[in-house]
């Protein structure tokens, strides 16, 4: 993009007296461009005036907030073109600012009805956008992908890439190649089939499709894989979509004209219901090479054959070349959520290496020719109906959280969780597809954690989290820094030697990339997980990072995160050198009056509301009620001690604007009452715990 001389005068009043350069590239300006910030996403820059050295004087250059309806999680990798920057933030509201000053140029809101956000997992997030031709392409939750004018913010084209009346939501960064942009969407636990879609970037026109698992074959196959896929299935699958959502992870070689999609899990995630226990069910947590411009297939790796753990293939990938046993290879590194770190040969698919990244037990190892899992029998608990420990949970031993690749030292940098989940399939014949609801097979109120905080903490105690760096060739962790929650940020490193990463205590930190000692840290008023980037303006570097607590864990795992700072703030915030800004002192946190209404419901009518709140309620209000995301912890509302004002809110959609679902067609009031009447118990449980603290 090239600002013409009228528009610098009218928005660049700030830089008067760098007149307009900030429009007209140097040798010293450095973009981050790309999502990844180049096509093979290893997150790493040549940039090298931060050093290990001076990292210690890296200050606030300035901050610029977003202007959302509540504070949620933000997820976005904001991306720098010719001096300015396009952030993305909750509800898919898109900033342009001057990377410079943090002077807003525009904003963007897609107007997202709140009702949306039912249909979404894991929070109103979106992890960025991208930028080609002039204009600025946002994917929106509600399936649509928009450009916009980069230099006013005008939409230019908008199409709409999901069927409206299904459960579909978009959280993942478009990805352009060539002439074309690519999206995928989410939502395989509410009954969708997943695909990814390129477009024309001049007209949004369609280009192709490529769906992830197979149809109905009676209505024919799109393609060749597709057919080849559905002899991997059996049963009735398309009935509950087959899920297989390519919802986050795509790289593209140029060499090779490969574009590589990660795809996620199948629906639901009971083996047993989707596909009879039977078959591998292509292409479900598999990585997929197509050709992009025809989204032709040529080959898959399936890493998770007849997924039921939510072990999606959708993480973050690396493109790279290495030399393995005397050899250069082109290759594909990914830690999915299994547990093991995965390289690949990106030319053919062929299985090189994968190695457990963190503790796993629903294997016993991959096999060194094939990287097929030797599955545990326990851990089929679909046919078992046993109940099984799995680890890594459904959250992943690394979720979508970007790595990053150095070159130099030959590491992958990556955070970490070590937690456990109890997988349990529903009894027998209590299974009800609910095309608006969340469908895994699975009885939430069995799976959650204990109410007994003395239990709960003990289980706590074997939650970790951290930042690692990997060796892919050596196949071994090489160092390790301990962070106090499972649940943190994306990465960046750079070939001076720094590694950067924010965590879900507030900290943005530097660390040496050769041994992981810290060499420079920020509190930022709230938890982090979005990835960081650098970019140089005129010969400064610059180091960013959208700030926002939130996400799946904070949502529905509040239980694990008890170290978390809590949602505060949803900026992005850039530093530098010697930068003068300053981040404002926010207001200090007011000891709201706790006082919850007696329990008065008798215990089974509370019994009932608990098995209603773990089946409408828990992904957003949390597992048993703990909450540690952007939305009211129910157990301090007071809108709990009044039935009108909470039936208000779940039977009559007072706050849908604001995402909180109406569910008028799915309780009654009744039910209602039985949630209201679990939630008054656990508010008093709470006192109770916060009694003897």
């Amino acid at each position: 993009m090239k600002l013409t001389n009228q528009w610098c005068a009218a928005v660049l009043l700030a830089l008067a007296a760098a007149g307009c350069s900030q429009g007209h590239k140097t040798a010293a300006d450095v973009d981050w461009a790309l999502h990844g910030l180049d096509a093979g996403e290893k997150r790493f820059s040549a940039l090298e005036e931060i050093t290990p050295g001076n990292v210690s004087e890296l200050k606030v250059a300035w901050y610029a907030d977003f202007d959302a309806r509540s504070l949620r999680g933000v997820e976005g990798t904001p991306i720098v073109v010719d001096g300015v920057m396009y952030a993305s933030g909750p509800w898919s509201k898109v900033l342009a600012l001057d990377a410079v000053s943090g002077r807003k140029l525009w904003e963007f809101d897609p107007e997202i009805d709140g009702a949306v956000a039912r249909k979404g997992c894991c929070d109103v997030v979106n992890r960025g956008v991208a930028y080609a031709q002039g204009k600025v392409i946002v994917s929106v939750l509600d399936g649509r992908l928009i450009a916009l004018d980069a230099r006013t913010g005008k939409p230019v084209w908008s199409v709409q890439t999901t069927d409206k009346d299904k459960s579909y939501t978009i959280t993942g960064a478009p990805r352009v190649v060539k002439d074309k942009v690519v999206i995928g969407n989410g939502g395989a636990e509410y009954g969708v089939r997943g695909y990814v879609t390129a477009y024309d970037i001049a007209t949004g026109r369609q280009a192709w499709r490529f769906y992830t698992v197979p149809g109905d074959p009676k209505k024919g196959f799109e393609n060749k894989a597709m057919e080849m896929a559905a002899g991997t299935w059996s049963g009735e699958w398309w009935k509950y979509g087959g899920g297989g959502t390519a919802w986050d992870s795509m790289a593209y070689d140029a060499d090779l004209d490969l574009l590589y999609i990660g795809v996620g899990n199948g629906g639901p995630w009971d083996y047993k219901l989707r596909s009879q226990g039977k078959g591998d069910n292509l292409f479900v947590s598999s990585i997929v090479a197509l050709r992009p411009s025809t989204g032709e297939y040529v080959w898959h790796f399936q890493e998770v054959p007849g997924d039921e753990w939510d072990y999606t293939a959708t993480q973050h990938m690396i493109l790279a070349d290495l030399t393995i046993d005397s050899k250069p290879r082109k290759v594909l590194m990914q830690a999915p959520k299994n547990g093991h770190f995965y390289v690949l040969d990106r030319t053919n698919g062929q299985f090189i290496s994968g190695t457990p990244y963190v503790p796993v037990s629903w294997t016993t190892g991959l096999d060194p020719k094939t990287g097929r899992p030797n599955i545990v029998p326990a851990a089929r608990y679909s046919t078992t109906g046993e109940p099984f420990m799995g680890l890594p949970s459904p959250a992943g031993g690394h979720s979508w959280q970007p790595m990053s690749f150095n070159p130099n030292t030959g590491l992958v940098y990556f955070p970490i969780a070590e937690m456990a989940y109890p997988y349990v399939s529903d009894k027998p014949g209590a299974f009800r597809y609910d095309p608006r609801g969340w469908n895994t097979g699975q009885d939430p109120a069995r799976s959650s954690m204990p109410e007994d905080p003395a239990i709960r903490a003990e289980i706590g105690k074997s939650v970790k989290g951290a930042l690692i760096a990997w060796d892919p060739v050596k196949r071994r962790k090489v160092w390790s820094v301990p962070l106090d929650t499972p649940w943190n940020g994306g990465v960046l490193s750079t070939a001076s030697g720094l590694v950067f990463e924010g965590n879900g205590t507030g900290e943005f930190a530097a660390y040496d990339a050769t041994n992981g000692r810290k060499l420079w840290s920020i509190n930022l008023d709230s938890g982090v997980v979005a990835p960081p980037i650098t970019y140089s303006v005129r010969g400064v570097q610059y180091i960013s990072v959208a700030v926002g607590w939130g996400g799946i864990l904070p949502l529905n795992m509040g239980a694990a995160l008890d170290k978390a700072q809590l949602p505060k703030v949803n900026r992005v915030v850039t530093f530098r050198l010697g930068g003068t800004g300053k981040l404002p002192v926010l207001p200090a946190e007011q000891s709201m009056p706790f006082d919850p209404p007696a329990v008065t419901a008798s215990d089974a009518v509370i019994a009932r509301g608990r098995t209603l709140f773990h089946t409408r309620c828990w992904m957003c209000h949390g597992d048993t009620g703990v909450n540690k995301g952007g939305v009211p912890d129910l157990r301090m509302s007071a809108m709990i001690g009044d039935k009108a004002a909470f039936a208000g809110f779940v039977l009559q959609g007072a706050a849908e604007p604001r995402g909180m679902p109406n569910f008028g067609k799915d309780l009654s009031p009744e039910e209602t009452e039985a949630i209201r009447a679990y939630v008054i118990k656990r508010a008093n449980d709470l006192k109770a715990e916060r009694g003897k603290r």
